[in-house]
This record gives structure tokens, C-alpha cells and sequence, in this order.
């Protein structure tokens, strides 16, 4: 009786394509982003490789050291790309108020969304990368852009500019929680919006806009001095003869 013997054949391995250069460069950007969130500039390549699934000199293969790689993801996590998408699509009809107050909204995830990635470009990361910081305050612009023209239709309500308005709203929704220390005070989108539009609409016609406080307090003092009575007389002594 005879015995089969062949062996069960093997799977052979294998090897898996490489990559052109600039997918590595993303997909191992992709990989560090999250990592830079959650661990800083500590975060190690060994960290980076395991999470992009490629060997530890692979990093080395596209990028010429660690920071370089960490200051590609750090300007990559503020990409404003998404960001300004979604302030081109809120729908133009709406009232001003609710545009304004999806728009805020919008910045406020993407501030907290990118809030730990600040903290690295304050740090000695960018110290000498003046172009990279160029790029953030270029995304900063570009932003101020969109809010500027999401106010444009109503530029006649405004007392002042919608670029001003732009960077206004920014200014007080745009920066990561807790920024400035621990004595912020949580402020909701409709309270942002209504802080910047109640201080900027124009007054309507009809009703004159009321008194300046120094003005109203002269205008009271006024009216609460009593009427003189009889001729005005001199409080300089009069010289008898």
C-alpha cells in the first residue's frame, strides 16, 4: 500500500510592495499625529513604527531625524483643509446669527481636536522653525478668510468690518480650552456669538442709541439742579464806600 509523500506544500511569503516615498511620509505622519497628542515630544520612533506597522529604520528611510518627522505631524494635526470645507458649506440663507453660531462651533471642535499639538509648537520643537510657524499663522489667515466671508452678506449690520468680526470670533472661540489658566470661564457658542454681533450690530434707526454713562450722569445733574431764584450774586466781597 503505498503512502503518500508529499508534504503539504508551504505558503510561501510574500513580500509586501513598498511604498512610494510620499505615502510612507504620510502614512507614518498619520501614525504620529495621535501619538504627539496623547505623549508629547517624549513619544519615541519605536512608538511611531509599531502604530504605522513598518520597521523602526523605515523612519529614517523618509525622514532625516525624529523632530523632523514630529514637526510634519504637528503642522499636519492643524491642517485647516477639513476646517474651512465646513465653514464653505454652512448654508449662506441662514440668519446671521445661525450661521455664525454653526461656524463657532465648527473652530471649537477643531481647537480641541488640535489643543495638545499647541503645546508642542510653544516648545523647543519650532524653536529655529520659523517656517513651519509661518505656515500656522497662514492657516490662522485663511481661516479669519472664511469667517470674514461667511459675514460678508451682512456687512451693512456691522459697525465694523466682517474681517474685524472674523477675527473676533476667533479670538475668544479658537483657542484650546483652558489656555490662558484655570480661571477661564466656559463660554457656549450662542454666548461667543452674541458677544461679538450685540457689541457690533449697528443700532436701528429708529431708536438712538443711548447715552454714553458720563453723559447720562451730566445729563441727571442737570435736572436735579434746583432753578436759581432772584438776581445772581458775586461771591467776591463788595468794597463798601
Amino acid at each position: 500500500m503505498g503512502v503518500d509523500q508529499a508534504q503539504p506544500s508551504r505558503a510561501r511569503r510574500r513580500r509586501v510592495a513598498a511604498l512610494p516615498a510620499e505615502d510612507r511620509r504620510q502614512a507614518l505622519i498619520a501614525a504620529t499625529i495621535p501619538l504627539l497628542r496623547e505623549h508629547g515630544i517624549t513619544v519615541t520612533t519605536r512608538q511611531i513604527a509599531e502604530a504605522a506597522g513598518v520597521a523602526e529604520g523605515t523612519i529614517f528611510g523618509v525622514f532625516k531625524d525624529k523632530e523632523t518627522l514630529l514637526r510634519a505631524a504637528a503642522v499636519a494635526a492643524l491642517d485647516p483643509a477639513p476646517l474651512l470645507a465646513a465653514l464653505r458649506a454652512i448654508d449662506p440663507e441662514a440668519d446671521l446669527r445661525q450661521r455664525l453660531v454653526e461656524a463657532a462651533g465648527l473652530i471649537r471642535a477643531h481647537a480641541a481636536a488640535s489643543g495638545a499639538i499647541f503645546h508642542v509648537f510653544r516648545g523647543p520643537l519650532f524653536a529655529n522653525e520659523h517656517r513651519s510657524l509661518g505656515e500656522i499663522m497662514a492657516s490662522r489667515c485663511l481661516i479669519i478668510g472664511e469667517l470674514a466671508a461667511l459675514m460678508e452678506p451682512d456687512a451693512a449690520r456691522l459697525r465694523r468690518s466682517p474681517g474685524i468680526a472674523a477675527r473676533l470670533l476667533l479670538s475668544l472661540v479658537g483657542a484650546p480650552r483652558n489656555g490662558f489658566g484655570p480661571l477661564d470661564e466656559e463660554l457656549s457658542d450662542e454666548d461667543v456669538v452674541s458677544i461679538v454681533l450685540d457689541g457690533l450690530l449697528v443700532p436701528p434707526s429708529d431708536s438712538p442709541p443711548a447715552p454714553s454713562a458720563p453723559a447720562a450722569a451730566r445729563s441727571s445733574a442737570r435736572r436735579a439742579r434746583p432753578a436759581a431764584t432772584g438776581p445772581a450774586r458775586s461771591s467776591y466781597p463788595h468794597k463798601e464806600s
